[in-house]
Formats: C-alpha cells, sequence, structure tokens
C-alpha cells in the first residue's frame, strides 16, 4: 500500500476562508476527507493572534518586554490572585461558525466535495507558553483550559458532527518533551498525556479527532530536529490507548533532510486503530517532487500505508505560493496512489 489522501494542517494564507475553499476543492477535491477554512487574516500567525485576548483578560498585566529566544513575545503575569484571571471569549468559535456557513454554502452549490470541514485548534499549553510569564504559567493554565473547551463547546454545539473534524495542534507540548521550553508540568510525559486526553476525549465521539505532533515553524524552523519519530510514536501509540472515543488521525513532521530510513525505523512500532489515518508531513515545496519521492521511499521501509502533508500550516509563507503547492501535493498524491 502506498500514500493515500492529502492532509492540510491549518493555516493556508489566502484572503478569505472561501478562497481557501475554491483553492483546496480545485487542486485536492479527490485527495482531502476534510477541509481547514485557512485560518487567514488575523489568524495566519498560530496563536500570536491571542495576544489581543491575554491584554483585555481581568487578572493579567505585562511589561510589554520580549522575552523567548524561539518566538519572542511580550508575556503576561497574574496582577493578584489566579482566581481573578477571567477569560472571555477566545475567538476561535466565532472564526469557526462564520466559516462554517460559507463551507455549508459552497458544499451545497456543489463547489465543495462531500468533506468535513476542520477546525484547528491550539493546545491550551501553547498560548499559555507564548504568552505568560514562566513563574505564572502552572496558575493560569486552568482558566485558559477552561476557555478553550467553552470555545470547542460552542462550535460543537453548532455544526452537526457528521460534518465537522476537530484537530487538537500539539507543538509546545513537544518542545517541553525535548528539554527545549521550560516547563512547568510535573511528571512531564505523563502530565502531557493527560491533557491531550483530556482534550481529545472532550470532542463529541461523532465528530472526526485527529492531534497534529509538531516540532515548530516559527522562522522557518524547528525548536528542536527530531532524532527520528520516536517520541511522536511514543505519543501517538499513547493517546490511541488512552482515548475512550474513536481517533480519527495523526500527523507527524519529516524535516526535509530526511531521506533516511532511520528517521523512519520507529514507525514500525505505530500501534494505531485500523480506523486511525497516518498522515506524514514529507511534503516540502523547496525540493519538490523529487525530494518528497524520496521522502515516501524511506517511510515505506517501516509502514506501507499514509497520506501525505506539509509539516505545518502554510500560513507563514507568500500567499503567491499556495497554488504551487497545493498542485505539488496533488502531483504527489497522483504518484503514490
Amino acid at each position: 500500500m502506498m500514500a493515500r489522501g492529502v492532509h492540510l494542517v491549518g493555516s493556508v494564507p489566502l484572503e478569505d476562508s472561501e478562497t481557501v475553499f475554491r483553492a483546496v476543492s480545485a487542486h485536492l477535491g479527490e485527495f482531502v476527507r476534510r477541509v481547514t477554512d485557512g485560518e487567514t487574516g488575523v489568524r495566519s500567525n498560530w496563536t500570536f493572534w491571542q495576544r489581543a485576548v491575554f491584554a483585555r483578560t481581568p487578572g493579567l498585566v505585562t511589561d510589554d518586554v520580549h522575552r523567548g529566544e524561539y518566538s519572542s513575545t511580550p508575556k503576561y503575569r497574574l496582577a493578584g490572585p489566579a482566581s481573578a484571571v477571567r477569560f472571555g471569549p477566545l475567538g476561535y468559535a466565532q472564526a469557526a461558525l462564520s466559516s462554517w456557513v460559507v463551507f455549508r454554502r459552497l458544499r451545497a452549490a456543489g463547489v465543495l466535495p462531500d468533506v468535513r470541514f476542520q477546525v484547528s485548534l491550539p493546545t491550551p499549553l501553547a498560548p499559555i507558553c507564548v504568552h505568560v510569564d514562566t513563574a505564572d504559567q502552572a496558575a493560569v493554565e486552568p482558566a485558559y483550559e477552561a476557555a478553550m473547551l467553552r470555545e470547542l463547546e460552542l462550535i460543537t454545539d453548532a455544526i452537526p458532527a457528521d460534518q465537522l473534524a476537530i484537530q487538537w495542534d500539539t507543538a509546545v507540548e513537544f518542545g517541553m518533551l525535548e528539554g527545549v521550553f521550560p516547563s512547568w508540568v510535573p511528571d512531564l510525559e505523563a502530565g502531557v498525556l493527560d491533557r491531550l486526553t483530556r482534550l481529545g476525549n472532550a470532542v463529541p465521539a461523532d465528530v472526526h479527532l485527529g492531534y497534529h505532533l509538531c516540532y515548530g515553524d516559527s522562522g522557518g524552523r524547528h525548536f528542536v530536529e527530531p532524532a527520528d519519530t520516536a517520541l511522536l510514536v511514543r505519543v501517538a501509540n499513547a493517546l490511541a490507548a488512552r482515548l475512550s472515543r474513536p481517533l480519527g488521525w495523526i500527523h507527524l513532521p519529516v524535516p526535509i533532510g530526511r531521506t533516511d530510513p532511520e528517521y523512519f525505523a520507529p514507525l514500525r512500532s505505530l500501534a494505531l486503530p485500523a480506523e486511525t489515518e497516518l498522515y506524514l508531513g514529507l511534503v516540502h515545496d523547496a525540493d519538490g517532487e523529487p525530494g518528497a519521492r524520496k521522502r515516501i521511499a524511506a517511510a515505506l521501509s517501516a509502514v506501507d500505508s499514509f497520506g501525505i502533508a506539509t509539516e505545518c500550516g502554510l500560513g507563514r509563507r507568500p500567499p503567491e505560493t499556495v497554488p504551487g503547492l497545493l498542485a505539488l501535493h496533488a502531483a504527489v498524491a497522483e504518484l503514490t496512489s
């Protein structure tokens, strides 16, 4: 069995959701099972738009000094007791429901094929790590997680379960597990898995659920280069075993230079349910179809069935490169189907 299907992680830097839906349908309609709205506008740079949320949240203050080596931003800290922190709407539900109206109209008009509407959400650890001072991250995290789960509930209440897919974007967790980011999580790996399982189980069972396991993309680079897929496989296997609901897909990154079977060898230990789709982020526009062929050949030394993707969302690249990159996905999918 060869690579099957295409997965888009989330962000697509086009004008708006309708432009994204039309572009994806035109280039990849026969290959995708779900379609993202592109996280356009202020959402294009992952969680950085959440700074405005932290700025208006009672109980938090900032000195506006940029901190952080990988992604430097001003940090917020507690102005008093953590119980005073009150997050209002985060904006994810509002954006999703606005795009859902467009998605539904285009699908009814036959522009979109029979696919699900995909909403990609960051795990709460990500905005906390990016926007909160290290000393207060543990204290602020519960309030933000509760707010994110409210956003999820608004989305799942409004969109029919059989037409929706939710993806949890999981990046900061790997920075912590690799020892790159400071962690406030006791018993780190168990704590990370507890959080990811809790988020997954909060998604209604009839909604498709997936995880984008990520090593970052700030400035076009990972926060650390993964030695191989061993840690990714360990987390994926644990999620598959822990979740009390079906797991729809797992997405893993493949660095551009990893055309060697050694990177993929741990995938032999991958233990996903039969219904869970595996996507490998092995499409890179820098080396195009020839590079993808090499990485696919190396991956097939360890696993015989997977779909293709890029390593991360497309939001931090020039919009004019998007049509060519979508066409590259289609070319690679056709070659390996």
